[in-house]
């Protein structure tokens, strides 16, 4: 069986790094893109079983990303965790009326992903 595949969304290199390790400790392959637009050519490229997803990015932010994403074809394949510094509720709603699994608060840490993961069954 291959490895799953995790994507990486967020403008700042150092949190795309930090996730990178959490996943790949997972052992999921990781991509990683630094907007909303870069995020959807790499799903029109390859779909994965996970995205985390930053709401905050230049070009095109997670939210539009995400609507764009679960109209692609096989876009309601990947379980999408929203990593981000947005905490109130129209922000956790809206993400998760646009088709989000999850939602997790920043700085997160490698307990916080795995139980995620966990919950929404990317891993045993």
């Amino acid at each position: 069986m291959s490895a799953k595949s995790c994507l990486v969304v967020d403008d700042s290199r150092v949190v795309r790094k930090v996730a990178r390790r959490i996943v790949e400790d997972l052992q999921f392959s990781c991509v990683e893109a630094e907007d909303g637009q870069k995020a959807y050519e790499a799903c029109t490229q390859s779909m994965p079983d996970a995205i985390l997803l930053d709401w905050n990015m230049p070009v095109m932010s997670g939210i539009e990303f995400l609507e764009k994403l679960r109209q692609m074809a096989n876009g309601q394949h990947p379980k999408v965790i929203f990593c981000t510094t947005e905490n109130d509720m129209s922000h956790i709603q809206r993400a998760m009326q646009a088709g989000a699994n999850e939602y997790i608060m920043k700085p997160f840490d490698s307990e916080i992903i795995q139980s995620k993961f966990t919950q929404i069954g990317l891993i045993d």
